[in-house]
């Protein structure tokens, strides 16, 4: 099995494409106001965001993208304009991430956890 993409809501979709295209997502799909996908500059997984005219934003999914240059990349993010709610810290799970939300309130995780991603020391066997 592999995760083809994930799909989030947006409340507009002009100023979400250009958030995600700063994030360095390419743009590869723009249908009617309603959708837009995003190819990851690495690896195959797919971002998706579609319109609706409300958003709910409990704390639901977060989706976490890898960057191995994390400070190097939220300081680019940052005098861009982008807001963190948390800037790059280091965790007791062994990674380092930074959190911040797209314009329409959804959760992103922003991390570089380098070989501890898949294989922590706590790894089950």
């Amino acid at each position: 099995m592999n995760l083809n993409q994930v799909t989030l809501p947006c409340s507009n979709l002009k100023r979400s494409i250009a958030f995600y295209k700063l994030l360095g997502l390419n743009l590869i799909v723009h249908s009617n106001d309603r959708y837009a996908r995003f190819e990851m500059p690495d690896g195959d997984a797919t971002l998706s965001i579609h319109y609706h005219e409300k958003i709910q934003n409990d704390l639901g999914a977060m989706i976490y993208f890898e960057i191995e240059n994390l400070d190097g990349y939220c300081s680019f993010l940052e005098d861009n304009g982008v807001v963190f709610d948390e800037p790059p810290t280091d965790k007791p799970w062994l990674w380092r991430e930074a959190r911040l939300k797209d314009p329409d309130g959804n959760q992103l995780v922003l991390f570089y956890a380098g070989e501890n991603r898949k294989n922590p020391p706590w790894r089950i066997e």
